[in-house]
C-alpha cells in the first residue's frame, strides 16, 4: 500500500537544510528518493541566464539572417566544496534509508570525483546486496581538453530497500532507436529497444524551454525515466538536494506527490516558479509573484 505524508498526496517545496527536515518525516513515508548532491568539485558553480533581443548590430545571427544581441538576465552560483564529503553525506544516506517504503528505491547521482567513495559508504548504509545498478548518464556537450579524455558522463547509483520486492515498471521504460536498425528488421526497428545501464541523453539545452538558469540543472528526460519506472502514480517522491526542481516536475507531471528540499533561496524561488502548475505548498519562504502566463506554464 502506498504511504504518503500526512495521509494525502504531498506537493511541497521546503527551504531549509535537509538535516533539519528529514528527521521530522515518518519512517517509510516515501516510495522513491533521488538526490543530486554537490559533486565536491572544489569550484564555484555559476550559470548566467541570457535572453536575446532583436538588434541590427547584434552579436548573434538567427533565422533568415536576422540579428540579435544577448543580454544577461541574472547569475546564480553556489560553492561546491566539502573538506570531508563522506562525513557530509553519511547522515543523509541514513535518513534516506529510514524514509524509504519497503518497496522503495534510492538513487544517488554523482560524478567521477566522489562516486567511488560514495559507493563504499552507500554499501555500508543500505547493504551491498541492496545495490542493483550503476547507471552511467552520458552526454556530448561542452569543452574538450587536449590533455585527457573529456569527462562526459555522470554516475547514478541505484539501491533498494528489499532486493526481492521493489518497484520496476518495465512497461513504462521509454524505448530508444537501434544504432543499426537494418540488422534487426523493420518491426523491431519501429518498436525500438529498451535502454541499458548507459543512458545517452543531452544536457538541458542552453536556449530550451526547460532551462531555468539554475546551476547543475538536470534534464527532465532523465528524471522522467527514473520516476516512471521506479514509482507508481499516487506514490511520493523525495529529493532533498532539489536545486532547480526537476525531480518535482517529473513527479507532479506523472501523478506522483513530491517533497523537494533545498537550502538555497534562489533554488526555492526557481522551484516555486517552475512547479506553480502543481500548486505546491511553499514552506520556509514566500513564493515569488507570478503573472498569468507563468502560472499556466509553470515557469
Amino acid at each position: 500500500m502506498t504511504r504518503t505524508v500526512e495521509g494525502g498526496l504531498p506537493r511541497r517545496i521546503v527551504l531549509a537544510d535537509n538535516m533539519d527536515v528529514l528527521p521530522g518525516l515518518p519512517d517509510g513515508c516515501v516510495n522513491l528518493i533521488y538526490i543530486d548532491p554537490p559533486f565536491n568539485t572544489g569550484k564555484q558553480q555559476r550559470r548566467t541566464q541570457l535572453r536575446t533581443v532583436r538588434d541590427a548590430a547584434g552579436d548573434r545571427v538567427g533565422f533568415q539572417g536576422r540579428r540579435y544581441r544577448s543580454e544577461a538576465v541574472g547569475t546564480r552560483a553556489f560553492a561546491d566544496r566539502f573538506d570531508d564529503f563522506p562525513a557530509f553525506l553519511e547522515p543523509r544516506l541514513r535518513q534516506a534509508r529510514r524514509l524509504l517504503h519497503a518497496a522503495g528505491s534510492f538513487f544517488l547521482h554523482l560524478d567521477y570525483r566522489e562516486v567511488h567513495y560514495a559507493k563504499v559508504l552507500a554499501d555500508e548504509v543500505f547493504g551491498r546486496d541492496h545495490f542493483i545498478n550503476e547507471i552511467v548518464w552520458s552526454y556530448d556537450y561542452g569543452g574538450r581538453p587536449r590533455d585527457r579524455w573529456p569527462a562526459k558522463h555522470d554516475n547514478i547509483l541505484w539501491y533498494v530497500m528489499d532486493p526481492d520486492k521493489y518497484t520496476f515498471n518495465y512497461d513504462e521504460i521509454d524505448r530508444i532507436p537501434y544504432m543499426a536498425p537494418e540488422l534487426v528488421g523493420a518491426e523491431k526497428a519501429e518498436r525500438g529497444k529498451t535502454p541499458t545501464d548507459v543512458w545517452w541523453h543531452t544536457i538541458v539545452p542552453t536556449n530550451g524551454k526547460e532551462k531555468t538558469g539554475y546551476p547543475t540543472q538536470k534534464p527532465l528526460g532523465v528524471l522522467n525515466r527514473i520516476v516512471r519506472v521506479h514509482s507508481r502514480p499516487g506514490d511520493t517522491v523525495l529529493d532533498f538536494f532539489a536545486g532547480s526542481g526537476t525531480t518535482g516536475e517529473a513527479a507532479a507531471r506523472g501523478g506522483r506527490g513530491f517533497i523537494v528540499v533545498d537550502n538555497n533561496p534562489e533554488a526555492a524561488a526557481v522551484m516555486a516558479r517552475r512547479l506553480s502548475f502543481a500548486e505546491p505548498d511553499c514552506i520556509g519562504f514566500e513564493p515569488p509573484r507570478l503573472d498569468g502566463a507563468q502560472q499556466v506554464l509553470g515557469i
